[in-house]
């Protein structure tokens, strides 16, 4: 078995010089230190990413994105489809997944200051798929064209319209239309399976190359000790082994949740019927959605939905752009205005999605 191993390796080096590959990633180390543990959710975001359009690929295979259909299909997929609803259980839960760890690789990359010089266009790509992250879950949200999906939609539509001037050519853009309705359906399948993706795709692979060209960060703290002692380890094999092992982990925790925790589908989208009961949006825009509640209908001249949004688009983008302002970080010196902003969003985000799901 090693010989054949041998001879295929053999093989495809002839053909595409793999050693050259393996003496690059020889020469590559990783930093060692308290923090290292951080390093690794950007590869288990990567990892839950590839999950996506593994099991976002089968799922296509028998899913129809129209009105008529796209719940019908969800149905095929789950009760005739052999391990059909394992995978859609799989996909669903890895987006959820998928946004909590891109979420946490953001945070401890905003609280090591690994986005200073000369890693600005890094934090710049890797904001972006964030946000894309997101356009993902709001995207897939309604395909199985269920009432909770519809509902769920049409207000968060609803608060995009809210805006002045760009509000209203923004929901008609995201709709289809005026209403949510099949139009808003094949429109979302399409940014779901087509747009996003793509861009996403581009995205990725210029994050990954400026990482591969920058290398890993190392904490303010660290890099300015005179007296600390710098630990390294080799990318290949010793860093690349460890990150598969956290894969293989989230792997585990993926197909417990699926098992255990199916993903359920509820009932079919009705347009004409009412709003049920308790519709909220996912657990990574509860923060916002929940503040919106206590946020009063008028504030001074201002609507206070419109202050609302307006508020959260500031902050979005001050905080994408931190490694433009935060002049101290990247002349290497401690900047706590930028620590405890960031200690503020995380409990923020923490408290107000408890009480958005308690409520």
């Amino acid at each position: 078995m090693t010989k054949l191993w041998i001879k295929l390796y053999r093989w495809v080096n002839e053909r595409v010089h793999l050693e050259d590959l393996v003496e690059f990633l020889g020469k590559k180390y990783v930093p060692v230190h308290s923090h290292s543990v951080w390093y690794y959710f950007g590869g288990v975001s990567l990892f839950l990413f590839i999950i996506q359009v593994v099991t976002g690929i089968l799922l296509l295979l028998y899913y129809k994105g129209s009105e008529q259909l796209a719940f019908e299909s969800i149905q095929f997929i789950m009760s005739k489809v052999e391990f059909g609803w394992l995978i859609r259980s799989i996909h669903s839960w890895a987006a959820n997944l998928f946004v909590l760890s891109a979420m946490i690789h953001m945070f401890s990359v905003y609280f090591t200051k690994a986005y200073r010089n000369p890693r600005e266009m890094t934090w710049l790509t890797g904001m972006l798929m964030f946000f894309l992250a997101l356009g993902f879950g709001f995207s897939g949200y309604l395909l199985p064209w269920n009432e909770l999906a519809f509902f769920a939609t049409k207000v968060g539509t609803d608060i995009a319209g809210v805006l002045p001037i760009i509000g209203e050519p923004i929901m008609i853009f995201l709709r289809g239309g005026e209403e949510v309705t099949g139009a808003t359906l094949s429109r979302f399948f399409g940014f779901h399976v087509a747009v996003l993706p793509g861009i996403f795709t581009v995205l990725l692979g210029i994050h990954l190359i400026l990482v591969q060209r920058q290398g890993m960060s190392e904490p303010i703290d660290v890099e300015n000790s005179p007296t600390a002692e710098r630990k390294a380890m080799p990318f290949f094999p010793n860093f690349l082994l460890r990150d598969l092992l956290f894969w293989l982990l989230v792997l585990n925790l993926l197909a417990i949740l699926a098992v255990f925790f199916p993903w359920e589908l509820g009932k079919k989208a009705d347009l004409f019927a009412p709003a049920p009961a308790g519709i909220r949006p996912e657990w990574y825009f509860m923060f916002m959605f929940q503040t919106l509640k206590y946020i009063p209908a008028q504030l001074w001249i201002v609507d206070g939905e419109v202050f609302g949004i307006m508020a959260f688009g500031i902050a979005g983008l001050l905080w994408t752009l931190v490694p433009f302002w935060d002049r101290k970080s990247s002349r290497g010196e401690k900047n706590l205005l930028i620590t405890y902003s960031g200690m503020f969003a995380v409990m923020y985000i923490i408290i107000l999605t408890i009480l958005g799901w308690r409520s």
